[in-house]
């Protein structure tokens, strides 16, 4: 009821003694949902899928279950946005705060859907960020495109990273056919170091090395800290 309320769905709370047989799309726990197979569209909810069993409800809820090309676009950075379009359609937003959770989530958002093609579109900006996910993306074997940022910055600046990445998704990009080389600029590991000291809230900066495995996505953060506080030890 709490993530209904937050994306502003109206709903009713059913009370199956006294409505047995519900109709139209609704949430029950997953027992509920296998004793009323065939009974409206239910949705079975755990306290791990909420977030993805409404998504569901709301795409059920808008006709947008089935697409013939299933679109996400990426707006690359340390706190990511990504948008979903079916044919053209938004669909839905996101900001994620890790980019490690960027494919996991596009995976389980393209399992809501039927669909004929799932593509990829990424901003160009944050470069190594950007090969990162292109390189996971295309061990999947998903099609991938590279969009040029500055085709996004049309328009107000107030854009969230959800919003550039809504721009992204609608452009046309280039397609990548192979795995890219990753380069950590010096730019990139003293951005790194940086955030180490604020996330360690000044005790520590990790060494270059620790920097550029962050980079590339063979550790995150924390790790890299961990690494560096043994290290000292």
């Amino acid at each position: 009821m709490g993530e209904l309320k937050r994306r502003g769905v109206l709903f009713d709370v059913l009370d199956f003694k006294r409505d047995p047989k519900p109709s139209g799309i609704w949430l029950g726990s997953n027992e509920e949902v296998a004793n009323c197979i065939g009974i409206g569209r239910g949705i079975g909810v755990s306290i791990e899928t909420v977030n993805l069993s409404v998504e569901r409800a709301v795409h059920l809820a808008r006709g947008l279950d089935s697409a013939v090309f299933l679109t996400f676009g990426i707006d690359p950075g340390p706190r990511p946005g990504i948008a979903w379009l079916s044919d053209g359609v938004l669909v839905g937003t996101a900001q994620l705060e890790f980019v490690d959770d960027v494919i996991d989530h596009i995976l389980a958002i393209a399992s809501l859907f039927e669909y004929d093609r799932l593509r990829v579109k990424i901003g160009d900006g944050s470069p190594v960020i950007r090969d990162r996910l292109a390189n996971l993306l295309i061990a999947r074997s998903i099609e991938v495109q590279i969009v040029d940022e500055k085709q996004t910055s049309k328009g107000p600046r107030h854009k969230s990273h959800a919003t550039a990445a809504i721009r992204i998704a609608m452009l046309k990009g280039f397609k990548v056919m192979k795995k890219r080389h990753l380069e950590v600029t010096n730019g990139e590991i003293k951005e790194l170091q940086r955030r180490s000291r604020t996330a360690s809230n000044g005790r520590l900066t990790i060494a270059s090395d620790l920097s550029r495995s962050v980079a590339v996505g063979r550790l995150s953060l924390d790790e890299a800290i961990d690494i560096q506080i043994k290290r000292s030890h």
